[in-house]
């Protein structure tokens, strides 16, 4: 089914949208997850929690992405769930991905310096759509999906030390396109 299909029976308040977009998402959506919470029944949850989000959300937005309008919805309550699992322990190694970028994408300490998020997001994505098809899919993968660089590998068919290379250089190039777009870094 379609997404606007999906999103239209999330409008008529039919039972039907998520069935559908557990059907069409559902693997997505728990492999993203997955990827953060590193607990499969704890993703099961967020993702069930997701899809109440998404009922709850709907009526009042038409996404025009909504694969990605889920996965944030799905990413956002993963990482609510890690922060309470993870209270007062030790970061769980899923969080490496997120400080690999730290200092590509850090703000400067000023609020008035920097720029919100949302146009950060399309300097990003931006830079993203100028970059060939494998480094972009590599860097989604990892930052997005949060997936392992030794999943990414296996999946690309690749060594671990080029995926590394491959988001190395794409960090580095991500660094130097914000510092041109005025982010001080």
């Amino acid at each position: 089914m379609k997404d606007a299909s999906i999103v239209k029976l999330y409008w008529e308040r039919s039972e039907k949208a998520i069935i559908e977009t557990d059907l069409k998402y559902g693997k997505l959506c728990r492999h993203l997850s997955d990827n953060i919470l590193n607990n499969l029944a704890d993703a099961e949850e967020c993702v069930n929690d997701s899809y109440l989000a998404v009922w709850n959300a709907i009526p009042d937005a038409r996404p025009e992405n909504f694969s990605a309008f889920l996965c944030r919805i799905v990413k956002n309550l993963s990482f609510k769930r890690l922060e309470h699992i993870t209270a007062q322990k030790r970061k769980p190694e899923m969080l490496v991905s997120l400080e690999e970028l730290q200092d590509s994408i850090s703000s400067s300490a000023n609020p008035q310096a920097s720029y919100d998020a949302a146009e950060l997001a399309e300097v990003i994505s931006g830079f993203l759509r100028k970059q060939d098809e494998l480094s972009r899919n590599i860097f989604l993968r990892r930052y997005w999906y949060y997936d392992s660089v030794k999943c990414i590998a296996n999946d690309f068919d690749m060594k671990e030390e080029r995926i590394s290379q491959i988001l190395f250089k794409i960090r580095k190039k991500l660094r130097k396109h914000l510092e041109q777009e005025g982010y001080n870094i």
